[in-house]
This record gives C-alpha cells, structure tokens and sequence, in this order.
C-alpha cells in the first residue's frame, strides 16, 4: 500500500480493532488541533482571526482548560470575548420582545423579518474552531476509507474483518460513498458496509445482554467472556465515542 498523511491514520486505526475507527481518527485529531492552539498557533494571526470569530464549544474549552497553556487559553479567550461584547452590542441594540409588548410576545404576535434576539444570540454563539477542523479532517478519512477499499485489497481484508463503525458515522462513510464512488462502487461498497454493521450491532447487543443476565445469581459462576465492558461499547456505537477506555484522550504531562 501507498502510505500517505491520510492512510497512515486509517490503518493505525483498523489496527486497534475498536469499534469504530473514524471514532479513533476523531479523538486522534482532536487531540492534535488541541495540542495545535496551545502552543504556536494561537500566536499566528491567521488562527486568532478565525477564533476570535468562532470561537470553542463547551467540550474543546474545557479539554483546553485542562492542559498546561493557561496563558495562551487566556489569550485567545480575551481577543474572542472582545469580539463577542461587539456583536452583543450590535444584537441588543436592536430590540427586545419588550417593545412589542409583553402579551404580543408571549402569543407569538408582532414579528418583524430576521431572527429574534435569542436567536441572534444562540447564532452567535453556535460555533467551535476545533469542532470545524475535525469535521473537515474526518470527512477525508472517510473519503480515503471509501476511496482504498477498492484500490488496495491489504486495507479490503482489515475493513471486512472490523468492527464497523458508530451510527453517527456509519451515516458519514456511506453519504461519503455516495458522492464520491461511481454507482456501481457505491452499491457494492454499501453492501458490504451493512453486512459488517449488521453483524457487529448484534454482537454488541448479544454481549450487552450477557451483561445484564450476568446479574442473576443462577450466572454468577458463569464466564464474562466480552461482555464486561459491553455498556461503554454499546453506547459508543450507538452514539460514538464518548464513555470508557475507547473515549479517552492521550496521556498529557499537563
């Protein structure tokens, strides 16, 4: 196989066997922009335009907040406010719900064109710059997913001996192959997909059973055999990644 920025990370991530490698990728990445902001790019004017615009979630402030880099956290969280106060200003200038009266309000009457100030407000707020960057960055794995199964027949057996994937992207990686495998690709690719899907939900499902009928005393001598951790897989398939050991970070020496 050609090895590539972008197969590198595919096939260290079907190498785990976990139970969704896009999830893998994801963590992986985000892990890095993370790394990225903190040390030199918050620095570079190109990023502090984009941040101070967009801003971060409630999840990347917080993983941010807990590394080492206070200083430029504080930084970046400075400029972007100032940003912030001056949209404010211009959103709260424009009205309230009180200046159409409190009934007229409530009953939904007075409209005028454009989003309220809530909406406004919510708008304002709805972005992340790291969330930006993972979305872009997980749509290529995908496309290089998709795109090497028919091309090298190594990285074919890996992914017809995987886990799947978690719904969120299961959904991805077949809208990937939609718009980017010819017709004939894309029928033979979601095909094999929903096999793979199909059959690893029904694992899951049968070990998460075995975890709740481990709580009856007639099983309790009984073998685990995969089922102990089957809660935290089960979730992260239905969900993605985001309880147990295939959610969690690297180790930082923050």
């Amino acid at each position: 196989m050609k090895y590539t920025l972008d197969t590198i990370p595919v096939l260290d991530a079907y190498k785990t066997q976990c139970e969704c490698p896009l999830c893998q990728m994801r963590i992986h990445c985000e892990d890095q922009y993370i790394e990225s902001m903190l040390s030199s790019a918050y620095m570079e004017p190109d990023y502090r335009l984009k941040t101070n615009e967009t801003g971060f979630c409630t999840r990347h402030f917080e993983l941010m907040f807990n590394r080492r880099n206070r200083l430029g956290l504080a930084l970046m969280t400075h400029t972007h406010m100032q940003e912030v106060i001056t949209s404010l200003e211009s959103i709260l200038s424009g009205g309230s719900a009180a200046k159409r009266g409190f009934l007229s309000s409530l009953r939904g009457g007075g409209k005028t064109e454009g989003d309220s100030i809530p909406q406004k407000i919510r708008a304002r707020m709805d972005g992340c710059f790291i969330c930006d960057q993972m979305k872009g960055s997980i749509e290529r794995y995908a496309y290089t997913i998709a795109q090497i199964y028919f091309t090298n027949t190594e990285f074919r057996a890996m992914f017809d001996n995987s886990k799947g994937f978690c719904l969120p992207h299961l959904a991805l990686i077949l809208e990937m192959a939609e718009k980017t495998l010819s017709s004939a690709q894309a029928e033979q690719f979601t095909k094999a997909v929903a096999k793979l899907q199909i059959e690893n939900m029904k694992r899951v499902e049968g070990e998460l059973e075995w975890f709740t009928l481990k709580f009856d005393y007639r099983n309790d001598s009984k073998p685990w055999g995969n089922s102990k951790d089957a809660p935290e897989r089960a979730i992260n398939k239905l969900m993605g990644a985001c309880v147990g050991a295939e959610a969690e970070m690297p180790a930082h020496n923050d």
